[in-house]
């Protein structure tokens, strides 16, 4: 299998991240633009933003919460060679709920469907890291 296949997903969501800083970004100056912030509290981090700009922000830091063990996972995967089209599958598999929560934590923040797609996500995470530490040490 060629390696670029099993770091894509991982590469997926490096981009997703980075976007989600830029609707962040983008949020935030048009709140400090519109004056809803003073710029000397956003500079002292005592600011309350404006709920869309809140929203991506809460979005931004949640990308280095959970992702940061599907980082480590994808690497170990990579570095022992345990890696297959199930792992590939998974990987792709949890990218898309991690990309459905973003959007709805960027857009509606509805928690109808976000704490599910949160919920899936983590699920396979978990079920990769078990499947992975299986092959490991069997």
């Amino acid at each position: 299998m060629d390696l670029r296949v099993v770091i894509a997903p991982l590469v997926a969501q490096v981009f997703l991240t980075i976007a989600i800083a830029f609707v962040m970004a983008s949020r935030r100056y048009r709140a400090v633009k519109a004056k809803e912030v003073k710029v000397i509290d956003a500079a002292a981090s005592n600011i309350v933003w404006p709920a869309l700009a809140a929203q991506a922000q809460r979005s931004f830091a949640n990308q280095f919460e959970t992702p940061v063990l599907f980082y480590v996972l994808v690497t170990m995967v990579v570095l022992t060679k345990t890696y297959d089209t199930l792992f590939v599958v998974m990987a792709w598999a949890w990218f898309a709920s991690r990309f459905a929560h973003a959007f709805v934590h960027c857009t509606s923040n509805a928690l109808s469907l976000r704490f599910p797609t949160f919920l899936i996500g983590v699920f396979l995470l978990v079920a990769m890291w078990v499947i992975f530490a299986v092959k490991l040490f069997a």
